[in-house]
């Protein structure tokens, strides 16, 4: 398998993901080596370390003891918030169709009575908590704004 291939360009073993960029953003010192952002990349798409060593061609034990380097585990941290934020992303384009889905179920008169109560049901209950949030995000707001009027008043 062609090196490139491992180090976030969309390959196989990244599944799409720009680790390789994420990497290069990090800013913890030292840069990593070609193996330890390969390992990296592994790490976030193979099922385990070892399996993530075998894609790497390194053990299992080299893996382990990279976990351990204070810049190894802060670049590896920061790709994996890097995937999560990129998943996180791809839910929220298909709520629109996922809200979509749950309406059709809710009204559909062929849907058995199971399924429209429990779209409902959902729908509901995402309906209260987004009513809950955007109350808190208000409250929020009018304590920074009393807080930044206490402060600019000292």
């Amino acid at each position: 398998m062609e090196f490139a291939a491992m180090r976030g360009d969309g390959g196989p073993l990244d599944g799409g993901l720009n680790v390789r960029r994420c990497l290069e953003m990090t800013g913890h010192g030292a840069k990593l080596g070609h193996k330890q952002e390969a390992a990296i990349i592994a790490l976030l798409s193979q099922r385990n370390i070892e399996e993530a060593a075998r894609a790497v061609t390194i053990s299992a034990k080299t893996v382990l003891r990279w976990l351990k380097e204070p810049g190894f585990h802060a670049a590896y941290m920061e790709a994996r918030r890097l995937a999560y934020g990129q998943s996180i992303a791809r839910l929220q384009q298909a709520s629109t169709a996922a809200a979509t889905t749950l309406l059709k179920i809710m009204l559909d008169p062929n849907a058995p009575p199971s399924c429209r109560l429990r779209a409902a049901d959902s729908i509901l209950d995402h309906t209260i908590k987004a009513i809950e949030i955007e109350d808190i995000e208000a409250r929020v707001s009018d304590l920074e704004r009393a807080a930044d009027k206490a402060t600019a008043g000292k």
